[in-house]
């Protein structure tokens, strides 16, 4: 079983609401008061509730769910952008809520970077001077940190850019501009909100393509803010569903996706096209066993659309599964075939009532 990676950021009993008295509104949403309610009696915006999640060491944590649904407003309190109503917000066991100007200070300029949907670039510096500004704000300069930063222009695709000016370069290489910078920083944590969704869908592709490359060899703890399921379950190594500011649902990707608990995640996942996402890992039976009759062998993450095509379709076959040059199960055609019928949103409501 894969071992889990030390929390690197832990939320506790969260809660965010707008207005001139919201101490006094948090009683009522303690009390059982919904969104709508508070809004409609109390004059108050209810934005979190009762958020709980852990962000592991080196992982991609993905928030995602509809606007309005207090993704942007989870992520700005995490370097306390925005001060919460109640509950805890700790990054390496340490509680963010109890730093003073300094400590915080420290806290944005080197432990977290920001990658922001609008790109915020300032429009009179060169995209070096851009690249290099978290470290120059730190104090440091010089040429060790002038090549570093074109290192990590370099990296993104920009090279030879560093002279050049914001204007002079399209969204998809501002947005390169954008990560460079958060790269450059050498902060653990990057926070990205809304990162990608300005760009068009094809460099929209290669941004998060270009973000995996990249997450394999640095193993940053990186939080992703998304309204776009698809790239939830791309990027996501733990993904989060907020609905109305309260998390609906959470987990490994696969398991959401084959274990909806909510009907409001079954209408999320309805339109997915979930031989192109799933994995073998998901829907194999683990064994070491070597199995009768095996038609070949498959990878453990291969997705279920290329083995369908290997396998013409015959759901009468099985394969040994594979990862790291070892048998960890067998897949059978039958289990993958049951792994595309979608989970009825009834289903998902009776499984709740249930529970």
């Amino acid at each position: 079983m894969k071992q889990k990676k030390p929390v690197k950021i832990s939320i506790r009993k969260l809660y965010k609401i707008f207005g001139s008295d919201p101490k006094s509104a948090l009683e009522h949403v303690k009390a059982g008061v919904g969104k709508p309610d508070l809004l409609k009696r109390y004059g108050h915006v209810l934005g979190l509730q009762d958020i709980n999640v852990d962000m592991r060491d080196g992982e991609i944590t993905v928030i995602m769910g509809l606007s309005g649904s207090g993704k942007s407003t989870l992520i700005r309190h995490l370097n306390r952008l925005i001060e919460p109503t109640d509950g805890k917000v700790e990054v390496d066991g340490e509680d963010v809520l109890a730093y003073g100007e300094k400590k915080l200070r420290d806290l944005r300029r080197s432990k977290m970077s920001m990658v922001f949907q609008k790109f915020a670039l300032l429009p009179h510096r060169t995209v070096l001077e851009n690249t290099t500004m978290p470290r120059r704000v730190r104090g440091e300069g010089g040429q060790a940190t002038e090549d570093d930063g074109t290192k990590w222009l370099d990296r993104v695709g920009l090279h030879g850019y560093g002279g050049h000016y914001p204007n002079q370069l399209s969204g998809g290489m501002q947005q390169r501009v954008g990560i460079a910078r958060a790269l450059a920083s050498d902060s653990p944590i990057m926070l990205m909100d809304e990162a990608f969704s300005a760009l068009d869908p094809l460099i929209r592709t290669d941004m998060q393509d270009l973000l995996l490359e990249l997450q394999k060899e640095l193993h940053k703890t990186i939080v992703f803010i998304t309204h776009d399921l698809d790239e939830a379950l791309k990027l996501a190594d733990h993904l989060v569903i907020l609905k109305d500011g309260r998390v609906v649902q959470q987990g490994e990707p696969q398991e959401i996706l084959l274990h909806p608990n909510d009907p409001y995640i079954v209408d999320f996942i309805s339109d997915i096209n979930r031989a192109r996402v799933l994995r073998v890992r998901s829907i194999m039976e683990e064994t070491d066993r070597e199995g009768d009759g095996l038609a070949g062998e498959v990878d453990a993450d291969q997705n279920l659309e290329s083995v369908i095509a290997i396998s013409g379709g015959d759901t009468n076959l099985h394969y040994r599964v594979m990862s790291g040059g070892q048998q960890v199960g067998l897949l059978h055609m039958k289990d993958l075939v049951r792994a595309l019928v979608p989970v009825d949103a009834q289903d998902a409501s009776k499984r709740v009532s249930a529970a």
